[in-house]
């Protein structure tokens, strides 16, 4: 089951070092720490959202095919979305080994949204982020389908610069930031927040113009601005981010897809929302791994790398394949690691029998 590694390692490491370096060429301040974070599943996230009073589209969550189709007709809507729910990207480009194409459909008959849910519950899922055989689907999201008729882009990130949150946003939405970053620096906002004395009306109506929000709509935009930052509060995010933060034709503002991060060192007083953390995914070693506060990444070598710090795991994984050899795996135990964890770690590599050999770089 374990991926390639561009396909594992490149994706959950690589990706974010990558963004890193791109939003600091363009905004110094903001940083993004490459680490394993909490991870929720999209209903997961726009419940919350939901919750606190950010505009989503309405939806249901479905675990049968005749759950979809009550859910669908339940929506009443003029279009219906439907979304496999795994933790991978890529699902609308995705093929289940049930032989449907696509992990997102759109319909306006709810027996359709049966026929297809029936193709994807119980069914492998694969994109160019999960292994070789897919990831399982166990729930599919219905959503009321609404048009969208401009997308921008809208991210709330701690950063350690300037000791609070950060408010990065741009009119360009619906694409990769970092492209937008790079091609169209100009295009990128940003606003610090004073933690203290949390955000401004006029810091949230001046981040909506930026965006390109006219008329209501500017205001409309400004007092979904000020309900995110609220949420990154009281869930104790390090990053909300809204791509598309978008309008519709009716004149809606709505948040149509969001990734939320979690500071783990919250867990304690957010015990709810860590509940909530999908594991079902993980290889087993990666979630015996992280019961010891270790991370683990499964690769296809034979060169198991025992490694504190994720930089240095990621240049050891580097020198290995280029020098003709691959790695078995990516684990890094972190700063201020304990003998105690040392001693699982080891455990883990040994269990494994594809390992032939170790790389241990500067573990102390």
């Amino acid at each position: 089951m374990a991926a390639p590694l561009a396909g594992r390692a490149g994706a959950a490491l690589r990706d974010l070092a990558l963004r890193s370096a791109r939003l600091r060429g363009s905004f110094p301040a903001v940083q993004l720490t490459p680490r394993r974070w909490l991870n929720l599943q999209e209903y997961q996230s726009k419940k919350l959202m939901a919750d606190h009073g950010v505009t989503v589209q309405r939806f249901f969550v479905a675990d049968s095919a005749n759950d979809a189709l009550e859910a669908a007709q339940r929506l009443k809507a003029k279009e219906i979305v439907l979304k496999a729910q795994i933790l991978a990207g890529g699902r609308g480009k995705g093929i289940f080994n049930s032989g449907l194409k696509g992990g997102v459909h759109l319909t306006k008959d709810p027996k359709i949204v049966e026929q297809l849910a029936k193709q994807m519950i119980g069914y492998n899922l694969s994109t160019k982020q999960t292994p070789k055989d897919g990831v399982t689907v166990k729930k599919v999201m219905v959503a009321e389908a609404l048009n969208i008729s401009r997308e921008t882009y809208f991210a709330i990130l701690m950063d350690r610069a300037c000791n609070g949150p950060v408010m990065v946003g741009s009119p360009q939405g619906g694409v990769d930031i970092e492209e937008v970053a790079v091609t169209s620096p100009e295009l990128i906002f940003k606003e610090e927040i004073d933690i203290f004395e949390g955000i401004k009306d006029h810091q949230a109506l001046q981040m909506a113009k930026n965006l390109g929000f006219k008329g209501p709509l500017q205001q409309q935009a400004a007092d979904q601005i000020k309900k995110l930052y609220n949420l990154f509060l009281k869930i104790d995010a390090t990053q909300v981010e809204v791509n598309p933060f978008g309008e519709t034709p009716e004149g809606q503002v709505v948040c149509f897809d969001a990734k939320i991060n979690f500071d783990d060192n919250a867990e304690f007083r957010q015990k709810e929302i860590f509940a909530m953390d999908d594991k079902s995914e993980n290889e087993p070693i990666e979630n015996e791994a992280a019961k010891y506060d270790l991370k683990y990444i499964g690769l296809d070598g034979n060169i198991a790398c025992f490694v504190n710090g994720a930089g240095l795991a990621m240049a050891t994984c580097d020198i290995i394949s280029l020098n003709g050899g691959k790695p078995a795996n990516f684990l890094d135990l972190g700063g201020g690691v304990k003998e105690a964890q040392v001693y699982q770690a080891f455990k883990l590599l040994t269990a494994d029998p594809k390992e032939q050999m170790f790389m241990k770089p500067s573990v102390f």
